[in-house]
This record gives structure tokens, C-alpha cells and sequence, in this order.
């Protein structure tokens, strides 16, 4: 594996928090990478942590210590973290912008599985909804369909309270999301057609977003308007998924069964995804953990390791990052 892909196991099997020695010892330890002759590996692997921490990946997370020195975890591990010691000061920085090539020679639906594992790295289950595949060939449909949706759960550490919750109100234990997708916007009018694309396709969902792989500046203003008074969120796609930047964040409204029964009607593959939701929802706790391995296996595929993105960003003539 590479030094990235080694770092990022090593914080996952550590579980908690630690600092770069540790990293650094995990690894040699657990023979994941060979440091060769490198004077200061270690320095090398504190350089690695403060590279995701810069470019803003979403995975990594590091909090102020006292004497001037940083602890680090996964962000996907925060709920095994003390309260207490993450009321500190943690930080998370916004990647600088990235101005990829104008060869564009990848399709919008290569940009997929880039989302969804973006969307995986932050506990949300996400599927593709081919339009093509739906009944009927009714042209005013087109604005109905969604081109990802997904669901996240609450995270209740215990059955207990997640009955409890049930019991109260069931609702509030996930949220539904509908995902709009764009290689680029680049003018007033492109921003404008995508954006009430993704309201009419939303209209169903908790939150909707409209999704881009590039934006340009000077759309920011409007963005701005638009997501103030429609509540869409807006989300920047990164080449490297993990460091993608929500611009604008969503609105919270209440999902609409009906527009949900309709758009079931109307294409399997999302009537597929309401059953899969509802058979893990319902699943007592004897079989939650099976349901929720076939919903995964159901959903969208999405990359585990640095180097498969890279791969895939290059066979796919996707603007890579740096």
C-alpha cells in the first residue's frame, strides 16, 4: 500500500486518538509500508497527517494539545472519542481551489461512484436512478427523476435507544437526500436550469442538492440567493471525492410520500431502494446487521483506497488532483 493508504489504516486500527509517532510506530510495527533509508520517517508520516489536514480530506480530523502538538483520528471514528476532549479545538481546513484542464472528455456518469464515495465516507447510503429505465417514454417526466438518492441513519450506539427513538418518532431516526449531478456550471443560465432541475427532483426528499465538478466564481452570489431561497444545497466535487466542499448546505423539509409512491411507480431501481430501506428499518436485532449488508451491496460502489481513484481519474480522463 502507499504511505496515504498505510496512515489511513493504521488511524483506523488505532481507533482513537494518537499522534504522529504512533501512526509512524503502527505501521512499522504492522510492516504496511518500508521507509527504505529515510533519514526521518517519521517526519514523513507527521508530514502526510498535516497534508490531509491542509487539503482539507474529509477523513482526517486533528485537535489542539497543549505544548503546541496535534492528536489525529478518523472522522469516521469521532463517536469513540470523549466528549469532553473533542469540545477542544479541532480542525478541519478547506482545500485550496483546484483549476482542473479543460479537456473534458469524461461522461457525467463518471462522476458517480466519485460521489458516493464521498457520500459513503460520511455514513450515507447511496444509489443511482437511471432514468432510461423507467416506464413509459412521457418527455415531461425528465425533471422527475433524481440522478442519486441516498439515506443516512442516526447513529444510536445502543438498541435501547434506538427503540426508543422508533417509539417516539420514526422519522427522525434517517434522513433521504436527492442528488442532482453536473460535470460544470459555468454560466447565470446553466446554474439556473440545473438548479430548479434539482428542486423538481428533490421535491420528495429530506435535503436536495445540486452537485458540480466545477463552478465557476463568479456564480457564487446567485448560488448564494438560490440556496437561500429555495434551500437546495450545493456541493463542490472534488477529483479527490474526500475533499469535496459543501458550499451551500441544504434545507431540512419533510419527505413527500406521495411524490415517493409516484417515482416507485415510475422506476424500479428506486422502489428497489424504498423496499431495501424500509426491510433494514424494520429489521429487529437479530438481523439489522444482515439487512444492512444487503442495502450496501444494493447501493452504488464506491472507492476504499486512494490509489483506486487515481486509477480511475486517469482511465477516465478526469481531472486529477495534485
Amino acid at each position: 500500500m502507499t504511505i496515504k493508504e498505510a496512515v489511513l489504516k493504521s488511524l483506523e486500527e488505532i481507533n482513537g486518538l494518537t499522534n504522529y509517532l504512533e501512526v509512524y510506530n503502527h505501521i512499522v510495527r504492522k510492516n504496511y509500508y518500508d521507509f527504505g533509508p529515510a533519514k526521518t520517517p517519521g517526519s514523513t508520516v507527521s508530514a502526510i497527517l498535516g497534508d490531509f489536514i491542509r487539503k482539507g480530506d474529509s477523513r482526517v480530523k486533528r485537535i489542539n494539545q497543549q505544548g503546541g502538538t496535534y492528536s489525529y483520528y478518523l472522522t469516521k471514528n469521532e463517536e469513540n472519542i470523549a466528549i469532553d476532549i473533542l469540545s477542544g479545538e479541532t480542525e478541519t481546513q478547506t482545500a485550496p481551489a483546484i483549476k482542473p484542464t479543460k479537456i473534458k472528455t469524461y461522461e457525467e456518469r463518471d462522476l458517480h461512484i466519485l460521489l458516493s464515495s464521498y457520500l459513503k465516507n460520511t455514513g450515507t447510503y447511496s444509489k443511482t436512478i437511471f432514468h432510461e429505465q423507467s416506464n413509459g417514454k412521457d418527455t415531461n417526466q425528465i425533471w422527475t427523476h433524481p440522478d442519486m438518492v441516498g439515506i443516512k441513519f442516526l447513529n444510536l450506539q445502543t438498541m435501547a435507544s434506538r427503540n426508543f427513538l422508533k417509539s417516539i418518532n420514526k422519522f427522525d431516526t434517517f434522513k433521504m437526500s436527492s442528488y442532482e449531478l453536473k460535470k460544470e456550471i459555468n454560466s447565470d443560465s446553466e446554474l439556473k436550469k440545473a438548479f430548479f432541475q434539482a428542486v423538481s427532483n428533490s421535491s420528495w426528499a429530506n435535503y436536495g442538492y445540486l452537485v458540480a465538478f466545477e463552478f465557476s466564481e463568479s456564480l457564487n452570489d446567485e448560488m448564494a440567493r438560490l440556496n437561500q431561497s429555495f434551500g437546495i444545497g450545493i456541493l463542490k466535487l472534488n477529483p479527490n471525492p474526500y475533499e469535496s466542499k459543501l458550499l451551500f448546505p441544504p434545507s431540512l423539509r419533510d419527505l413527500d410520500f406521495k411524490t415517493i409512491d409516484k417515482l416507485c411507480k415510475m422506476n424500479n431501481e428506486f422502489n428497489r431502494f424504498i423496499e431495501q430501506v424500509e426491510k433494514l428499518m424494520t429489521a429487529s436485532e437479530k438481523y439489522a446487521s444482515g439487512a444492512e449488508k444487503e442495502l450496501d451491496q444494493f447501493c452504488d460502489e464506491y472507492f476504499s483506497e486512494d490509489t483506486e481513484i487515481e486509477e480511475y481519474c486517469k482511465n477516465k480522463h478526469i481531472p486529477s488532483w495534485e
